[in-house]
């Protein structure tokens, strides 16, 4: 399995450089592409030491309205001992550059590129880069619905390299999901996942459906159908979904085009404004 994972450094273009790059937004989605990732939009959150982040997505109302995404840059040392501040703010982790060590539960684990964990709203958990090199890793974080008569998930640290992704019916092996969650296991309200495809290989249908959508390019290349628009995207780049945002995909290769996904799931369509 491939185990190829782009992320920013950071950084400035020359002021010889022409300022014509693919970032677009729209009423039905965004394109961030992965030069528009530099040093002056970085942000910085309490609590965290030594650590940078890109923010990718946050809610905004009449767009995407469930969930965040950074990218996270934790320096040697880095870290933090009361990362989350929102108590019903769930979240995932998942590791592109270096290792760091959370602890969940008086438990240490090691995440390296590929590793995953799953932390329920309300769990303490701590992070460190206790090594020598920096580390990159995505953090998507949304508020969970919680049901009556369903329990909060369970904690879950897992490696992309250890789960055998599951093949698309009909599509001969070319489209595949790497799952971290069970899907039938309904405690869940969001899905973060690992779609690949190889080279050659297409969405053969506008697929349009509630759920929003994040989708951050971990390698390759392809060109994405996201409404009425064609748009050509690569490893780094990152594309923002509103519910019912048509989309369609061709992976023109030379090699496998693989992003990380994040979907909501599993949950009624709220038919009025949540109380504040």
């Amino acid at each position: 399995m491939s185990t190829k994972y782009y992320a920013p450094t950071g950084g400035h273009p020359g002021q010889d450089q022409l300022l014509t790059d693919r970032a677009v937004f729209t009423d039905a989605y965004a394109v961030i592409p992965k030069g528009t990732m530099r040093d002056i939009v970085t942000s910085f959150l309490p609590f965290w030491d030594k650590t940078r982040l890109w923010v990718l997505s946050r809610p905004l109302s009449g767009f995407a309205e469930t969930f965040s995404q950074y990218i996270m840059e934790v320096s040697p040392g880095g870290g933090s001992d009361r990362p989350e501040t929102d108590p019903m703010a769930q979240g995932v982790l998942f590791v592109v550059e270096g290792t760091v060590t959370i602890t969940v539960n008086g438990e240490d684990h090691a995440l390296e590129p590929g590793g995953y964990a799953y932390l329920p709203a309300g769990q303490q958990w701590t992070l460190r880069n206790t090594s020598k090199e920096i580390t990159r890793f995505h953090w998507i974080r949304k508020s969970y619905e919680a049901v009556e008569g369903l329990d909060y998930p369970d904690v879950i640290i897992a490696n992309e390299n250890d789960i055998a992704p599951t093949v698309m019916p009909d599509t001969d092996g070319k489209w595949a999901t790497t799952r971290f969650v069970d899907p039938t296991d309904l405690r869940h309200d969001m899905h973060v996942t690992i779609v690949t495809f190889e080279p050659g290989a297409v969405i053969p249908f506008l697929e349009t459906h509630v759920m929003e959508h994040g989708l951050y390019v971990l390698e390759g290349k392809a060109a994405y159908r996201l409404n009425q628009d064609w748009v050509e995207v690569e490893a780094g780049d990152y594309m923002w979904l509103r519910a019912f945002c048509p989309q369609a995909c061709y992976a023109g290769g030379p090699g496998q085009f693989r992003y990380l996904l994040y979907k909501d799931v599993n949950r009624h369509m709220a038919l009025r404004p949540a109380a504040i």
